[in-house]
C-alpha cells in the first residue's frame, strides 16, 4: 500500500491513489491533520488548474509547501479532486 513518509512519519496511506505525471495522489482524507497548516502558496497547471499547498509541522520541523492539491480543478483533472500530492523531503513508498 504506498504511503507518504516525512522524517519517519507516516502522514499518508491509502491503497486508492492515483497517480498522474508520475505522482501519488492519495485521498486527502489519508492526510494527518495533525501535521499541516495552510499555506498562502498557490501555482497554476495549464491542465490542472490551481493548486493550493500546505506546510508540515512536527517537533521544530517544517516542510514548507510540502504537500499540494487542486480544490477546483479543470474538467480534464477531475481524477485529483479531493486528493494531496507530495514533494521535496517527502517519500512516497509501496
Amino acid at each position: 500500500m504506498p504511503k507518504a513518509v516525512w522524517n519517519d512519519l507516516v502522514i499518508a496511506e491509502s491503497d486508492d491513489t492515483v497517480v498522474v505525471e508520475g505522482n501519488h495522489y492519495f485521498p486527502r482524507a489519508s492526510l494527518r491533520e495533525d501535521l499541516i497548516r495552510a499555506s498562502d502558496t498557490h501555482t497554476v497547471c495549464p491542465w490542472k488548474g490551481t493548486a493550493s499547498y500546505y506546510t508540515l509541522e512536527h517537533a521544530g520541523r517544517t516542510s514548507a509547501d510540502a504537500v499540494w492539491y487542486y480544490p477546483e480543478p479543470f474538467p480534464e483533472a477531475e481524477m485529483v479532486r479531493d486528493r494531496v500530492a507530495f514533494w521535496k523531503d517527502v517519500q512516497v513508498v509501496d
